[in-house]
């Protein structure tokens, strides 16, 4: 367990131990194995805790070096990784993905209401923007419905293991969409996807452009799709508090385990990984993933220079909806707040704190992943937050929101 570290950054640090006592009560109810925090305000460390293990049978402590799965915290990346290609002129957010992938030109979508696989029409490929927006008509194996069910028997959710991410793209274009594009909200394999076109376009790996262009001018030397030979003796296992799917983030089936082993560092897929998942495949470090924030909190500024013009990252973070997540999203996805939140590319944002029923600022830019970890980046109040921990699915605590109301009790300005 680590010490808090505090500085002055207009925060009450009394309140801020807050954070610390929440963390081990987490983890003394057996919620989480082991968690870590950091939060930079004004662009300086103001808090960084750790507590727990990051592997329970061995006794490992989790540190604020210990190697996670990101799962969709890829995504933010993935999206940023676009819009560099975009500013570069060399696609536009209202193409149609089948000039890049000629496999979607011909698509077919479920009619509303549909009960059988066979009522489907015919629809217009998603743009690039509605890849980026989850407006695509794709949806995701542990989504509700037809086709998430279609995707889960022919394992189409890009998971670490399968194949590579044209094979698994070709496949998943023989599927009807789950709704005509542009019609509604859901959570889903888009990014992946986007993946996809990012190789086409760029003519490299996603592994590969994201290493040259993002990795190594922010200095993320721990980032990857793969575990390294030097994360050794460092990976968090990770667990869940279910008897069924791990990845079902509407399950209700808790079993008497509450951190039940599902994937420890022996083993893991991750070691091995052939889909470079631009959804949910990255695996790495607390300090890796805050420089990743801090550039969207500075406008686009890495050590090394500018990776996206200020312009392009304020676009990013506007909502793209025309309303909140909750006016035109399912009733399946529970994994973040859909009152009062829109969508950008990339992440959600904070319409009204209020119908969010969150403490935070309008504008707030959020996302997580299924091991229940979580970002945000506060312009507002020049602010960067990003928890660590390793509990599938998301869904099980509300963990997020309580946290948000203890960084936003423990600012005094």
């Amino acid at each position: 367990m680590n010490e808090p570290i505090q500085t002055k950054s207009g925060f009450d640090h009394q309140r801020l131990n807050r954070i610390s006592a929440w963390m081990k009560r987490y983890v003394q109810e057996r919620k989480f194995p082991g968690s870590s925090i950091l939060i930079k305000r004004y662009g300086q460390d103001t808090f960084h805790y750790a507590v727990g293990l990051r592997d329970i049978n061995g006794s490992k402590p989790f540190t604020r070096n210990t190697v996670v799965r990101l799962y969709s915290m890829t995504k933010p990346i993935t999206s940023f990784a676009f819009m560099m290609l975009v500013e570069k002129g060399l696609c536009h957010l209202n193409m149609p993905v089948s000039e890049l992938l000629p496999e979607f030109k011909y698509m077919r979508a479920l009619i509303p209401g549909a009960t059988s696989l066979d009522q489907t029409i015919s629809c217009a490929a998603p743009t690039l923007h509605q890849l980026l927006t989850h407006t695509s008509g794709l949806s995701y194996g542990f989504n509700s419905g037809l086709i998430p069910e279609l995707m889960r028997e022919g394992s189409l959710d890009f998971k670490p293991s399968q194949e590579t991410i044209a094979k698994i793209s070709l496949r998943l274009s023989e599927i009807p969409l789950a709704f005509e594009p542009g019609k509604k909200w859901e959570y889903s394999v888009s990014i992946d996807v986007l993946g996809r076109v990012i190789e086409v376009i760029s003519g490299q790996a996603l592994d590969t452009f994201f290493q040259s262009e993002i990795f190594n001018p922010l200095g993320m030397t721990k980032t990857g799709f793969r575990f390294r030979k030097s994360d050794v003796g460092n990976v968090a296992s990770l667990y869940t508090p279910l008897d069924g799917d791990a990845m079902e983030l509407n399950a209700a089936d808790k079993g008497h385990d509450s951190l039940k082993l599902i994937d420890e560092e022996s083993g893991s897929p991750f070691w091995q990984s052939t889909v470079y998942s631009g959804g949910g495949g990255l695996v790495g470090t607390l300090d890796d993933y805050m420089k990743f924030v801090e550039v969207l909190r500075n406008g686009g500024m890495s050590p090394q220079g500018r990776l996206l013009s200020s312009k392009t990252l304020g676009f990013m973070m506007q909502n793209h909806l025309k309303g909140d997540i909750a006016s035109s999203g399912p009733q399946s996805f529970a994994e973040q707040p859909m009152d009062g939140m829109g969508f950008g590319l990339g992440g959600a944002v904070v319409l009204d704190p209020a119908l969010a029923r969150t403490p935070g600022s309008i504008g707030d830019f959020s996302w997580g992943g299924m091991a229940s970890t979580f970002f945000w980046v506060d312009r507002v109040s020049d602010m960067s937050v990003v928890f660590l921990t390793q509990l599938s699915p998301s869904s099980s605590y509300s963990a997020r929101s309580e946290l948000k109301a203890l960084v936003h009790g423990a600012m005094i300005t």
